[in-house]
């Protein structure tokens, strides 16, 4: 799965209406934490803004609040979705930002 499908399944559901995991599935914290590790920009962000333990690793839970955040940033119509010229736009808004 690209690290873009990736962001945009753990952005499409709701951290509310995540569902149990199974076997076959992995909880939304460890896809959310896997994602950040995937690209530096986004990262770094999470790491200074979503880490209050300053422990430089994403727990699940601290991955969750930031890809929520990272939602609030990149939909700019507030459909529920991150497309991928949303997704561009919040990590460069990031970069030249944070």
């Amino acid at each position: 799965m690209t690290r873009l499908a990736l962001l945009l399944v753990i952005l499409a559901a709701p951290a509310a209406a995540a569902a149990q995991p199974t076997p076959a599935s992995t909880p939304a914290g460890a896809q959310a934490a896997n994602f950040f590790e995937r690209d530096w920009v986004l990262m770094h962000w999470a790491l200074k803004y979503h880490d209050p333990n300053h422990d430089i690793l994403l727990s699940p839970g601290e991955a969750q609040a930031a890809a929520q955040a990272f939602r609030q940033i990149a939909d700019t119509n507030s459909d529920g979705r991150v497309t991928p010229q949303e997704y561009r736009g919040a990590r460069e808004f990031i970069l030249a930002r944070y």
